[in-house]
């Protein structure tokens, strides 16, 4: 009898501004089998939603999420199962963490990088806002300044690039 052939685990990472698509592209992604998403706004909002009042706040506990988040992943493509790590990778910095560990897993990877317009995603995060079922709300201003930080991936950095737009 012979097996049937698996697809090796992926780590499936998402670029794109706030408000373009980024939650809505992961959901998508994990109904596929043998694939879990593992969202940082959930963690964050679960274990720092009451310390998080700005953008220094965000990234003092993201670099706590991060030192916990990357040896489970790991371990998580290491058993097999595919995942959607709805964290942003919207700079070379948050990059090269995912890098990491989809290296220490040995797992393939593909980089979604959602193409939107700052406008789009404006009247996107507007709506977000508006409809409250968010776990933070982020103004024009903070919009702004966290875009700022965005890089978009360059082609010598060696993804798997899958574009969206």
């Amino acid at each position: 009898m012979t097996m049937p052939e698996q697809t090796p685990p992926t780590l499936h990472m998402i670029c794109g501004k706030i408000a373009s698509g980024k939650s809505t592209l992961t959901a998508s992604l994990g109904r596929e089998a043998g694939t879990v998403v593992i969202a940082e706004d959930d963690w964050l909002n679960a274990l720092f939603g009451d310390e998080m009042t700005s953008v220094a706040d965000y990234v003092r506990c993201t670099a706590k999420l991060h030192k916990i988040m990357a040896p489970h992943v790991a371990a998580v493509l290491q058993a097999g199962v595919s995942v959607v790590l709805d964290f942003q990778a919207n700079t070379v910095k948050g990059r090269n963490w995912m890098r990491g560990i989809f290296e220490q897993a040995g797992a393939s990877h593909v980089l979604h990088v959602l193409d939107v317009p700052d406008e789009v995603c404006l009247e996107r995060l507007h709506a977000r806002n508006a409809q409250g079922d968010h776990p933070f709300t982020v103004s024009d201003e903070q919009f702004r300044q966290i875009s700022n930080h965005f890089v978009p991936p360059s082609p010598n950095e060696g993804f798997n690039i899958v574009l969206h737009r």
